[in-house]
């Protein structure tokens, strides 16, 4: 069994990889649980089930490595284990919730933490945080009784623990939950001062016109980068209603440009796109004009939102910025997101990443 620092040294000799210390640093942790589970445990009627490992809470900035770190440690594992963004993971947990309440079920948490528990050893979740009321006041019975039935948790965050929730509606419901992380859970934090993201576009060209097969191509190319070529669904929630992006990893959304114009979105869509997603791809934007004024409107309010949060854009389009939008009501003031658009393509753009979500 491969342990995780030869699997690292590999990539990195292989050119998948840049050797960054603060990620050597934090192998440790990984290959600690790693190396307990591959361990044959001895079995007897009289004797007691082994204690689990002890899990990992990561945390950092973007584009640290957080996620390619998970990656490695998931494919050496010798036990089953799931992969899973956290945000997606409760999604499933609340349907199952509300299914099991709909028959009728009195206490449905559970049942759904059996079958959790029961199908895997190891959870793997990318990106750790809580914004909705629904999952946090769930989290704390769920995970407890994952935790009591052996199952070890390994996340990534952009926040640390005591963060999670920050100012939520009845937040003191929800602290129980952060001493149990706490707990159960090794608390790190890789502090690197590389945002491996940000270099990986780096002097990349992230603007494409015409949106033909070969910018399509491109985009692919920079997409397998930036996504190890892992792809999950990213639901949205925003007042009430849900904007699903179904290609979605590690910060990292892709759509078409019909996907987030073509649809009744608004500006409080894209702002929570915004503050979603740390890298963005639009493709196929078409010619803008009388026939598509509508589209061309929400696009405006989508760059504006994408501007302001300094998300990374990758796009394809019919033609360049300036020549997006020629004629018909609405060319004047679309210069103001040509300009935009084209201070986006500067090789410094959203270089001012933060680590708040």
């Amino acid at each position: 069994m491969t342990d995780l620092h030869s699997l690292y040294q590999t990539r990195v000799a292989e050119g998948r990889l840049k050797p960054d210390d603060a990620q050597l640093a934090a192998l440790p942790a990984f290959e600690r649980i790693r190396a307990d589970l591959a361990t044959p445990q001895k079995r007897g009627f009289f004797r007691k089930a082994p204690e689990p490992p002890k899990g990992l809470y990561l945390w950092g900035g973007v584009g640290r490595g957080k996620s390619m770190l998970m990656d490695l440690f998931v494919e050496t594992l010798p036990v089953p284990a799931r992969r899973v963004h956290f945000h997606a993971f409760m999604q499933e947990i609340q349907s199952e919730l509300h299914r099991l309440r709909a028959e009728g079920v009195e206490d449905p948490i559970k049942p759904v933490a059996k079958a959790v528990s029961d199908s895997v050893k190891v959870l793997a979740f990318d990106e750790m945080q809580i914004t909705d009321i629904a999952d946090a006041m769930i989290v704390g019975r769920l995970f407890e009784r994952l935790f009591d039935a052996g199952t070890v948790v390994v996340t990534t965050s952009n926040r640390v623990p005591d963060d999670l929730y920050k100012d939520g509606l009845n937040r003191q419901l929800f602290l129980p939950f952060i001493d149990l992380l706490k707990d159960k859970m090794e608390v790190r934090e890789l502090a690197s001062d590389k945002d491996h993201r940000q270099d990986r576009l780096q002097g990349a060209q992230v603007y494409f016109s015409p949106a033909n097969a070969a910018a399509r191509q491109q985009i692919d190319s920079l997409w397998d980068e930036l996504t190890h070529g892992l792809e999950e669904t990213l639901t949205l929630h925003v007042k009430g209603r849900e904007v699903e992006l179904p290609r979605y990893h590690n910060g990292v959304a892709r759509a078409t440009f019909y996907d987030l114009c073509g649809r009744m979105l608004g500006p409080a869509d894209y702002l929570k796109l915004a503050e979603s997603v740390r890298v963005l791809m639009i493709e196929d934007i078409p010619c803008l004009g009388r026939s598509n004024f509508n589209e061309a409107k929400r696009f405006v309010t989508l760059i504006d939102a994408l501007y302001e949060a300094k998300t990374r854009l990758i796009a394809s389009a019919a033609a360049e910025p300036e020549f997006l939008y020629l004629e018909g009501t609405g060319s004047f003031e679309f210069e103001r997101t040509a300009s935009r658009l084209r201070e986006m393509q500067d090789a410094n753009w959203g270089s001012n990443w933060t680590s708040t979500p």
